[in-house]
């Protein structure tokens, strides 16, 4: 299996064009036609990362944070990325980060601390608006079952737990072949009336090229007549962020004792105790301070995340709990997660998880 095949498995999961602008995701190290001997999954790739690809006989690393995150002008082992970098590339190890592509998706980052808090009835706590578009087309009545069951197959016409979905209308259409067209219906130089369904079904951006292409293998015509329209509907399924509930409210000294165990966190830092109990709990892991409103908004009565400066804690009040349990500590379970979707889809090499502790924050 080539280092290429398994990037496009990743991609089905965490498609790379709903990463943030800020961010660096993809293959960041390697070549792309290299074949696999083994890949090792791990939250961050440091030096001790790649010393460990290298015992275990593993020439990709699948990485969620970016070890290349800024430009780099130089490579001279100066500083620990390039340090990284250069044992990579003498060791012929690829290296594919995943970040925030993984960071929106529904079943990603923050529906495994979801999962791992024992949230139930979760909802994105910002969902995307950018990632929804729809296609509208026009076929020959007989004809269109099969372009739909194209178009289906492809992943266009899902919504939310639901598939298939597409509005069909009948109508009328006309067009006049010129002397140059080779026409399935109808003849050159005459006006042509054909009884039409016209298609309409919503897609994921990321779909897109891949739909079109469906759509012009399926259609009959020679030139294929069709619409894309941007919208501006939210996206329940993508986006930063999670908000649950608790199947039973906890007592909030509680809670962040068992989230403490849990995480096994060094330290959680909070805001003020409200003295209610905790039952709604949003969560955002790695650095989230720009989902405090959100959160707040959302009627949560906790907010798990990291990175929260000093001036972020007056942000809680009588109503709303912050709570930093630290970057790592958020996100380690992110690896399990990648484990976990890889194995179910390939069988042809070892897929490791890292045993490097990567978490540069100790406590006392």
């Amino acid at each position: 299996m080539l280092v290429k095949e398994v990037i496009d498995i990743i991609e089905e999961f965490a498609p790379p064009a709903y990463a943030e602008d800020f961010d660096n995701v993809g293959l960041l190290v390697g070549d792309k036609s290299t074949t696999v001997t083994g890949a090792l999954i791990t939250l961050d790739t440091l030096e001790g990362v790649v010393d460990e690809a290298i015992e275990k006989n593993c020439n990709l690393i699948i990485s969620f944070h970016p070890i290349i995150f800024s430009r780099l002008k130089k490579l001279t082992g100066k500083d620990y990325v390039q340090k990284t970098v250069i044992k990579a590339i003498k060791n012929d190890i690829a290296i594919y980060a995943i970040h925030t592509a993984l960071d929106n998706q529904y079943k990603g980052v923050n529906d495994m601390i979801s999962e791992k808090i024992g949230l139930n009835n979760r909802q994105i706590l910002i969902p995307r608006k950018d990632s929804i578009k729809k296609l509208t087309t026009f076929v020959p009545n007989e004809q269109a079952a099969e372009v739909r069951k194209a178009l289906f197959s492809i992943g266009g016409g899902s919504i939310g737990n639901y598939d298939n979905c597409s509005f069909n209308l009948k109508g009328e259409g006309s067009f006049k072949p010129n002397e140059d067209a080779n026409p399935v219906i109808g003849k050159r130089g005459e006006v042509h009336l054909e009884e039409e369904t016209q298609i309409g079904l919503i897609y994921p951006s990321h779909l897109e090229k891949k739909l079109l292409q469906a759509l012009f293998n399926a259609h009959p015509y020679e030139e294929v007549a069709y619409e894309i329209n941007a919208l501006e509907n939210e996206n329940q399924h993508l986006g930063m962020g999670m908000i649950g509930e608790l199947e039973t409210a906890e007592d909030e000294k509680s809670f962040l004792e068992r989230i403490k165990n849990q995480f096994n966190c060094g330290c959680i830092r909070h805001s003020e105790l409200r003295e209610k109990p905790i039952k709604k709990v949003a969560v955002l892991g790695g650095s989230g301070s720009f989902a405090i409103n959100p959160a707040k908004a959302a009627g949560a009565d906790i907010y798990l995340t990291a990175d929260l400066k000093y001036h972020d804690f007056y942000k809680g009040d009588k109503n709303f709990v912050l709570a930093d349990i630290g970057h790592y500590e958020s996100e380690q379970f992110t690896k399990d997660l990648l484990h976990s979707y890889l194995t179910k889809k390939i069988s042809n090499f070892a897929l490791i998880l890292a045993e490097t502790n990567t978490n540069p924050i100790k406590y006392i």
